[in-house]
């Protein structure tokens, strides 16, 4: 069972995926949106093939049909997850130019995206939180799925740093993890201690961390 999530890419474009799609296409498009939105409030073990079905007005076999098991299920969510974050976080910045303006986009559409998430949950911090000591093809994905994202986080850094954005000397691996960081504070303190100064203390540490790295606040 493949568990290979979409890379983040730069030459790569999205086009609305139900397009052409014939009829049993378009199903599973429909089970894996709820599913999706299940998950997001159940977390990803919540997911069954029987609540899916309820959900959807469907037979159990009708459902299972079209992914053959619940850990397909879970895969397809997190596929769909990823290309949505994608979509939303990533490919808005690449309208900017390469270095600190793009990677302040980048940064910025996080946030909106994780404040979005304060109701429904962020799956990958969920996830997370679920699969972390549960090898499994489930967890391949997850895990993919966010180190393609932070990869692109680190490449942001890099061209960052490379068009003198920053300093030379800036450690791009250090910065991406306290960026991430941000965003993983950002979410618990928002979520979970239901701080409303959560999204202000977020961007002054973003800029306060461009700031140590060289970086104009202009």
């Amino acid at each position: 069972m493949s568990s290979n999530i979409h890379p983040i890419s730069e030459a790569e474009g999205q086009t609305p995926r139900q397009r052409g799609m014939h009829k049993g296409q378009q199903t599973k498009a429909a089970i894996v949106d709820a599913a999706l939105g299940l998950a997001t409030q159940i977390g990803l073990e919540g997911l069954s093939i029987g609540a899916l079905a309820e959900v959807m007005q469907m037979s159990k076999s009708g459902v299972f049909a079209h992914f053959g098991s619940r850990e397909e299920l879970q895969i397809s969510v997190i596929r769909e997850y990823h290309q949505r974050f994608e979509l939303e976080v990533f490919e808005p910045a690449l309208q900017h130019p390469r270095g600190l303006p793009r990677l302040r986009h980048l940064f910025q559409n996080w946030m909106q995206r994780t404040s979005a998430e304060i109701d429904s949950g962020c799956l990958y911090i969920s996830g997370a939180a679920e699969f972390d000591d549960r090898p499994g093809p489930v967890r391949d994905a997850l895990a993919s799925s966010v180190k393609t994202w932070l990869a692109a986080v680190h490449r942001s850094v890099v061209q960052a740093r490379d068009e003198q954005h920053l300093a030379l000397d800036t450690d791009a691996s250090q910065m991406c993890f306290e960026i991430h960081g941000l965003i993983l504070a950002l979410h618990y303190e928002a979520r979970f201690l239901k701080s409303t100064k959560s999204l202000a203390r977020t961007k002054q540490g973003f800029e306060q961390l461009l700031l140590r790295n060289g970086a104009s606040l202009t």
